[in-house]
Order: structure tokens, then sequence, then C-alpha cells
């Protein structure tokens, strides 16, 4: 007994050890961080405005892990308002993925809600609010997760090198839901603040009038490459910041610096170039890649790049500038110290030449012709097809070469590499067929495959964005099985580049590369583009596939994919109700109103329109009994892909004193007094050619009218044209010149009440 207690005595430091050991190779460590979300106010412009700041700060703080960490984030929602953050690219549990209503209900005023789950995997990723459009007003920040420098994958002259986290993002002083309600009213406000306008005016003087004439003949807006002007464009809260030194190691000539670059803004698509040389593009999505040299990259919506940049000399500060891709503004990041050594600002878009090249690939009924090329993988540039300036000094013909297409992808009919930037340029530009994962990404080859074909649709008349032309509440969760392949495959068929998002998984992109394609979480798509991505369905749950274009996503431009037989969210008690309220995004009705208040009388319009419907009065009110007063109010729904018919029903009431025995005759030889009628209709809207309203409508009392109306024909940059003639024997001709988003100065002649001007009001 003695000897057994002297051996137990002895054991039990080692049984100590031994439990420490085990104890310690199989615990997390759990990193908490507490956040604070409060309102607040900035200045970026000169005006004080409401913005939401996390910890007192835009952007939210940098977010810092090591793989094998368990983080615990407590979110303090210090808002009048519910809140939510979604961590975008990461494995987790589907109740910890941040999206209200689809994996947890809002987190309410004033309460706390505690995210918790296990850091699984590496990179740079970010994280952002998914309930409304708070990601545009501040709500966006870096979230890194660190390699063990005993990864196998941990790369020395990469991995180990001076980290700098960027977070890129817009500002614009209009409130974003009145950004959202400007594009659904088709407004070329921002387009005039952009000085990126098309009007008939400036086509004649680009030599371009022909070039309008058909764009507007195949029912097109004028054309543009970002839906929003922002006043600020910034680079980790400022537009222009400084990094002299990293963890207090002065930077000197020789020293590489790798940036973690998030795209965190709302809209906005930037170019990323460099006043030092060569960019190394060393990670994607949180993803490694083979590195790979390259003049610039543009950086989708919602897209990550790890990049390495050199400092070639002392005493020499190097721009890192951000674009947008429109060309209107741009931040800077100086890298080094001493004198700023700056980059040339990119050149201004030739928007007739893209309108140009635009009226080709449109067909007459709105679908986009491919001209008998098959494109993929961003290979055809669309910034060269629609703005060819941007390849800079372009190449002689005789050294414009053809490349061999990439295996499983078919560049045959690219005639000449004509759209092939790398191809007509010295400048080599980052396109995903470059994109090499270092090691394999095979999927199971044993498992069953489900394929899935969307088509990306949408127009900009009513800034309607769609797959298979069907808003994510117009659409079924979309069932998969665990265990299976999904394989998507995805055709922009719409005239915007589309960056699109999947929610708890990384897909294989299918690049040509084989066994290793690379691995993403945001597949930017161009018009015409078709693009195959693959992705194993391992971790159940409600998952979320969207556009990340903040506006596109809140019109509907998604689908929620939901495993087969899973367990219920403890977080949704009530999933019908949840579902309901998802839905309520792309459901909303926008407001829209203007008002006319002129010498001859008063007229206006109001509207609430959503995807599909729209509900619409107009007045005229003259200032004596015979102008009298009329008012139409229609609702009705919009049909097709491109929306130019919708059907509806109407009332019409009006009064004109008029003579005893005085009466009118339309075109088709009915009488109609309008001394006092109030009737109801029945008819439709049909968008002509040109961008024509046409309208036919039949009123209960036997009356028919038919109508032709344009409102908006852009004379010049802030001119606009308007008419209306209908069978009645009405008329109407007016001009309008555009002040400001609210105000403009109008004069028209009317058939009923005569010549005016005034002032028009528009919200």
């Amino acid at each position: 007994m003695a000897i057994q207690k002297t051996v137990c005595k002895k054991m039990l430091p080692l049984a100590a050890f031994f439990t420490l050991l085990v104890s310690n190779l199989f615990s997390q460590k759990i990193v908490r961080y507490d956040l604070y979300v409060k309102d607040t106010l900035v200045n970026f412009t000169g005006k004080e405005k409401r913005a939401i700041a996390v910890n007192g700060q835009i952007p939210m703080p940098t977010l810092t892990f090591t793989e094998g960490d368990t983080a615990e984030i407590h979110v303090h929602n210090e808002l009048n308002e519910s809140t939510s953050l979604h961590w975008h690219g990461l494995f987790l549990p589907n109740k910890e993925d941040g999206v209200p209503n689809l994996t947890q209900m809002p987190i309410k005023p004033h309460t706390t809600h505690i995210y918790r789950f296990p850091i699984i995997q590496h990179g740079t990723h970010w994280y952002h609010s998914h309930s409304g459009l708070q990601e545009q007003i501040g709500m966006y920040g870096n979230f890194i997760m660190l390699k063990k420098q005993t990864d196998p994958a941990f790369r020395k002259g990469i991995d180990d090198l001076p980290t700098v986290p960027i977070v890129l993002s817009e500002w614009t002083d209009y409130r974003p839901e009145n950004v959202h309600r400007l594009l659904h009213n088709a407004t070329d406000w921002f387009a005039i603040r952009k000085n990126a306008t098309q009007s008939y005016g400036e086509a004649i003087k680009a030599g371009h009038f022909n070039t309008k004439l058909k764009n507007e003949w195949k029912r097109m807006l004028a054309m543009d490459v970002s839906d929003v002007y922002y006043d600020k464009i910034l680079m980790n809260g400022s537009p222009a910041t400084d990094i002299k030194s990293i963890d207090g190691k002065i930077l000197k000539a020789g020293d590489k610096v790798r940036i973690r670059i998030s795209n965190g803004g709302a809209s906005s698509y930037f170019w990323l170039t460099y006043a030092g040389g060569k960019i190394t593009v060393v990670a994607n999505d949180g993803n490694d890649t083979a590195p790979v040299e390259v003049d610039r990259l543009i950086i989708a919506v919602s897209e990550t790049y790890d990049v390495v940049v050199t400092i070639p000399a002392d005493s020499t500060a190097y721009e890192l500038l951000a674009t947008t891709e429109d060309r209107t503004n741009s931040a800077s990041c100086y890298i080094g110290n001493g004198i700023k050594q700056l980059l040339s600002p990119l050149p201004r878009l030739k928007y007739f030449e893209g309108m140009k090249m635009m009226n080709d690939m449109m067909k007459m009924n709105g679908d986009l012709d491919d001209m008998g090329m098959k494109m993929s993988l961003n290979q055809m540039d669309m910034n060269v097809v629609m703005y060819p300036e941007i390849t800079g000094e372009l190449k002689k013909k005789k050294d414009i070469k053809m490349r061999d297409p990439e295996p499983g992808n078919d560049h045959s009919n690219h005639a000449g590499n004509k759209y092939d930037a790398n191809a007509l340029s010295e400048i080599v530009t980052l396109n995903y067929a470059m994109l090499k994962s270092p090691h394999k990404t095979n999927l199971p080859k044993d498992a069953s495959v489900k394929e899935l074909k969307f088509e990306l649709t949408g127009n900009m008349n009513r800034y309607v964005w769609s797959l298979n032309n069907k808003v994510v509440s117009e659409a079924d969760k979309i069932l998969i099985k665990k265990g299976e392949i999904v394989r998507l495959v995805l055709y922009n068929g719409s005239m915007m580049r589309h960056p699109m998002h999947l929610h708890g998984h990384d897909f294989r992109l299918l690049n040509g590369q084989g066994e290793n394609a690379p691995l993403k979480n945001v597949v930017d798509i161009m018009p015409m583009e078709t693009d195959t991505l693959e992705f194993h369905a391992n971790v159940e749950g409600d998952w979320f596939f969207h556009c990340h274009i903040l506006y596109h996503m809140m019109s509907g431009m998604g689908r929620v994919f939901t495993y087969e037989n899973q367990a219920p969210n403890p977080l949704i008690p009530n999933p019908k109700l949840a579902q309901r309220k998802l839905f309520a995004d792309d459901r909303k009705m926008h407001f829209m109103f203007q008002n006319d208040l002129a010498t001859n009388g008063n007229d206006g319009e109001m509207m609430f329109q959503n995807t599909r419907w729209s509900i619409g009065s107009e007045w005229r009110l003259g200032y004596h009994d015979m102008h009298g007063y009329e008012t139409e109010t229609h609702i009705g729904r919009y049909l097709g892909k491109m929306q130019w018919l919708m059907p509806f029903v109407g009332f019409d009431w009006r009064y004109r004193k008029m003579g005893i025995d005085e009466q009118e005759k339309n075109l088709f030889g009915q009488t109609n007094t309008k001394d006092n009628r109030a009737v109801l209709s029945v008819g439709v809207n049909y968008t002509l050619p040109m961008l024509v309203r046409f309208q036919a409508e039949i009123f209960t009392d036997g009356i028919f009218r038919l109508q032709l109306m344009r409102e908006d024909i852009p004379v010049a940059k802030r001119l606009r044209a308007a008419f209306m003639v209908n069978t009645d024997k009405e008329y109407m001709a007016g001009l309008n010149y555009i002040l400001n988003r609210s105000f403009s100065v109008r004069t028209h002649y009317d058939s009923d009440m005569g010549f005016g001007a005034g002032l028009t009001f528009a919200y």
C-alpha cells in the first residue's frame, strides 16, 4: 500500500503535466472584442452629416485573430434602430452569419448580442452591417485572421512581411435612403454631378449624334459604369493617409510591404495603381494565390486583395492610388518617407465611345448580343470595350498576338484580341484567369453535382436588379443537400457588372487553372460574361447569395440557399414572420414627387413604386374656372424583363367651365364635355423606341384615348425638353433647366392652360 501511494505521488506531477499539455493542445484561445454601435456626426465635405461609428471610429475597428482562436464579439447596439454584423467570407455556424431575419433576428436598439465562433481559416476579410443601408454610413471594417508560423502553408517572404490593413469606402452627404430612392426614380442628377451626362448637345459637339440617336432608339438611358456620385473616397476613413513606419520600424528603400485591402464601399469599384512600380498579388478573398505581378488591378465591391509593394528609394513616399471606376474621385496612401511621388490621374472616360460599343451590344428587345464571343473571367475587359482609352499607349498591330485560350475557356472569337487589355497595351491588368491557388482545390470526386444556371437581369430605367428576372421575394429558397457539390453557371445579361457574393462558403472559380483553380467568395461578372463556380455544401443553414452592390442587393438581386432537412435555427423563433421581413427590402415602395408652380397654373405628379408596381397621380390646376382642374390616377404592374409594358387601371376626374352647348370632339369623332367628368379607365403604358411613352386608355363613358409623351429629352447637360400629344387634341411642349437636385426652372405651352413659366420642385 505504501509503495502504491509512493508511486501515485510520483505520478501526480507527470499526470498534471500531460493534463496541461492536452488542455493546451486542444483548448482554444478566446479573443474578445466589445463593439459599441452609436450615432455620430461627421464632416468630410464641410457639412455635418449623420453617420454610425463603432467604438467612436469610422471605419469600425480592425479585428485581428489567429487561426485556432475563438472569436467572442459583444455588439452593444446604442442606436435607436436595429442593427446586425455580417462576417464577410468567414466559415462559421449559420446562426453567427449576421443576416437579420435570415440567420438571426435584428439586434434591437439598446441591447447586446454576442457572436461566438471558432476561427478555422486565415486571410484578409472584412465585416459590415447587413441591416438596411447602414453599411453606407460607416459600418464596415477589416477582419484579419493570421496564419500560425507553424502552418505548413506559411510563406516566408510573404506571410512574415510588415503588414498594413486598408479598407476602401465612399462617402455621400445624401442620406442613403435618399440615394436609393433617387436611383429608383431614374434621376440623372448623379450624372450631372459626375459631368457624365450624354445630352444631344454634347453628342453633336463630340461628333456622336448618330450614336446618341441609336442609343435612345434602343430605349437605353445614358450610360455609366457606376450608379452613385460620391463626395469623398476614403482609405481607412481618410482621403489621404501616410504609412511611414510599421510596428515602430521606419520604412526605407528596398523594404517590401504587404497591404491587406478590402473594398468596403457600397457601390464603387476601384482601380489600384502604385507609383513605386509593380504590384504583386499574393491573395484574394482571404485565400492564398501564386504571386503574380501586375501594373494595376480593379477591386470589385466587397472583394479583398493582399498585395506586396516595394519601396524603390529613400527620401520618397510612393502613392498607392485608389480611383473609382468612373474616374470621378480617388484616395491615396503614401508609402515611405520623404517627397511624395505622385501618379498621374486616370484619364476621363470617353462616354460616347463607350455608348457606341454599347449600342452594338444591345438588341432591340433589350437582350445583350455577345457578338459571337464566349466570354468569361474578365478576359474581355469591359473597360476596353466601353472605354478604349484605358489601355494607355496601344501596341502596334504587329505586336498584338492571339494568345491560346485558357483551358476550358473558348476565346476563339476574340478577333485580334481587340478586347484584351493585356494584348493591346504594355500595361498589365489583373484578370481572374491569372489567379492560381498554390495548392490543389479539388472537391470530392464521389460527391453528386447539382448544377444551377442564373442570368443576372435588370435594367437602369426603373433600377430593377434580379436573377432570372425574379427578385428575392419572388423566388423560393434553393434546396441543396449536405455533401453535394453545387455548381453555379452565371451569365450577366445586364449592362452593369455585378460582384456576386456567397455567404459561409468559398467556391472554386473555374478559370483554366485545373486542380489549382482559385478559391473565392466574390466573383465580379462583367456584361455578357459567363462564369462557372462550384462549392462543397458542407455547412447547414440558410446562406445568402447576392450582388454586393448595396443598392442592387436591396432591390432584390439575390437568392437564399438552404439545406434539406436541417435543424431549426434557435435564433429565428418565427420563420414565417422573419421571411416576410426579409422580403420587405425589395418590396419597399419608393416615393417620388414633382410640382410645377407656373404663371398659368399648377401641375405635378406623385408616385409610389417598387420592383413591379406603380401607383401614380398627375394633376393640373388652373387659376380660374376656364382653366379648371384635372387629376388622373393609375395603378399598374410592369411586365417583362425590361419592364417596358405596364397594364393599369385608372381614375380621371376633371372640371372646366365651358359654354352650355360647347363640346369637344377627339380624333375618333367622340364627343367629350369637360364641365364635370369622373370616370374609371383601363389601359396600357408602353415604352417605344426613343424612350417615348405610349399610352392607350379606354374610359367607362366610352371615350378612347391614345397618347405619346416624353418628359426627359436631354438637350444639354442641364436642359431637358418635354412634349405630349393625344387624340383628345391636347398637346404640350416645354423646357426644363435643372438648377440642383430639387429645383429647376421650367417654361411650357399647354393647349388647355396656355403659356407659362415657373419653378419646379422635385423630391
